[in-house]
């Protein structure tokens, strides 16, 4: 009887982990409940079509609520049309499933499926009158649906652990499109795009809002920059580096003199490795200068100051040396080979204007979208998510640079602040510990962005804005994503 019992008993764990198993998401039943789920909510309780909802319920539906009890098939839509659906005009609430959550089991019966369990949580929006929606509760689920007729019929709902949310609860609200839109647009942001490294790989692309009122914005969306475009420069002169083509501290003389510093001897003193640390001693323009005339505020090689004057003159000597425009010479040695098809200095023939995202003000106001003909090495650089975030890869590992010209790029050649230091053409952040992270900003009428990655543990983030006060959504992304190595880049920048 025991020996018995001990052939037995592996087969009954054997069969409970088959009737139990989750479905993975590329299962057709996974899918199939998705949908179904999708069309009742979306489809019918989100929009009050009744018909739809009563087409999908099983004649024996049940529902059991936490705080309002049970309710049988016709009762639950007598209340649903009395109650939620009564004034959509004035009043709205929306369900939406939490994608993460969703756990799906199916159910057995002479070894064909007859019914699924379906685990999740879902999030609930409130609309009042023209008032913008707003995340106001979230609860647990467990629906059973069952095959009626070949047809799959929702059985049984439970809905329960029902409590209010606030769209500061950044594990929720950043992992659902819903919440991350609503939270979007409580802070005022039209347009922003969103690019997530993990492991080594841009891993997420995903663009909320339009490009222009009311046209929404595709994942190809064409956002302007601004100083985003600095690290590209530095990139395509550390690739003539590494090919031995160019010289990091070669005296740029040789190939070109602005006409403003002619007259003054410091211009001698100027190279590649000053002008890309931002330790050119020029001003960050010229127009800033009473006589917008290029000048040196402070010998070169001696202190940090952000010029984008540095980077348009280095742009100058590379295109005398090279014979060659800077967007000719980006495109043979980044664009090219990254397959960054939708990234450009200059508006050309090209540029798909309908893809390309309004800028604004803080007023709502539009900005007329800078058309460039000519590449400015500091600015105005447009580009997509995608493309900038495998961009960002390929810096994170050094891709297509020499192991020596990679480690000069992260090293500390200047500091701007305790904890933060200029590199080649990136900003450093020292996170202790030997870890660290590239960055750098873009900054201009209508466009905040920041790109950031972490070279030892391969993580990233890059952010698109096309608002001049978008920099308000950084802190909660970068610490959600980079976790506690984004806190500490927070705890740098705000001291």
């Amino acid at each position: 009887m025991i020996k018995s019992a001990r052939l037995i008993l592996p087969f009954f764990i054997l069969l409970i982990n088959i009737v139990y198993a989750q479905t993975e998401k590329t299962d057709p039943l996974y899918k199939t409940i998705i949908s179904k789920d999708s069309l009742f909510f979306s489809a019918g309780y989100n929009t009050c079509n009744i018909g739809k909802m009563e087409s999908m319920l099983s004649d024996g539906f049940e529902f059991y609520h936490d705080k309002g009890g049970f309710e049988d098939k016709k009762k639950f839509i007598i209340d649903f049309k009395n109650g939620l659906c009564k004034s959509p005009e004035t009043y709205q609430l929306k369900r939406v499933l939490v994608d993460k959550s969703t756990e799906i089991y199916p159910m057995y019966k002479e070894g064909k499926i007859y019914a699924a369990i379906q685990n999740g949580d879902h999030l609930f929006y409130e609309k009042v009158g023209d008032q913008a929606e707003k995340l106001v509760g979230e609860a647990k689920f467990t629906h059973l649906w069952i095959l009626e007729n070949a047809e799959w019929k929702l059985k049984n709902s439970l809905s329960f652990d029902h409590h209010p949310k606030q769209t500061t609860d950044n594990e929720t609200m950043f992992d659902n499109d819903q919440s991350m839109q609503s939270w979007l647009k409580e802070n005022n942001i039209p347009t922003m795009g969103l690019g997530i490294i993990e492991g080594g790989k841009l891993q997420k692309v995903k663009v909320f809002g339009n490009t222009k009122t009311g046209i929404s914005a595709p994942l190809n969306a064409c956002f302007n920059v601004a100083s985003l475009t600095k690290p590209v420069t530095a990139i395509v002169a550390l690739r003539l580096i590494s090919l031995g083509k160019w010289k990091l501290d070669e005296p740029l003389d040789a190939y070109w003199t602005d006409p403003d510093i002619i007259n003054d001897p410091r211009h001698q003193k100027l190279t590649t490795r000053m002008l890309l640390s931002h330790q050119t001693g020029f001003p960050n323009w010229r127009w800033m200068n009473a006589d917008k005339k290029l000048s040196f505020q402070f010998d070169p090689g001696t202190k940090y100051q952000y010029s984008g004057e540095g980077f348009e003159y280095l742009r100058k000597a590379l295109e005398k040396k090279f014979g060659k425009s800077l967007d000719q010479l980006a495109k043979e040695l980044i664009f090219q080979p990254l397959k960054m098809r939708n990234t450009n200095y200059i508006w050309d023939q090209n540029t798909d204007e309908s893809r390309f995202v309004t800028g604004y003000n803080e007023k709502g106001n539009a900005y007329p979208i800078e058309k460039n003909k000519t590449a400015n090495a500091a600015d105005d650089l447009h580009t997509t998510i995608e493309d900038y975030g495998n961009f960002m890869v390929s810096v994170m590992k050094g891709k297509n640079l020499k192991p020596e010209v990679f480690q000069e790029m992260i090293r500390k050649q200047v500091k701007v602040k305790e904890g933060k230091y200029f590199g080649l053409g990136f900003e450093i952040y020292d996170l202790g510990n030997g870890e660290y992270a590239l960055s750098h900003g873009g900054a201009d009428q209508g466009t905040r962005c920041i790109a950031i990655v972490l070279p030892n543990s391969g993580k990233g983030i890059v952010i698109f804005t096309n608002v001049d006060d978008g920099y308000k959504v950084y802190e909660k992304l970068v610490v959600h994503y980079l976790g506690e190595q984004g806190k500490r880049i927070v705890e740098i920048e705000s001291k």
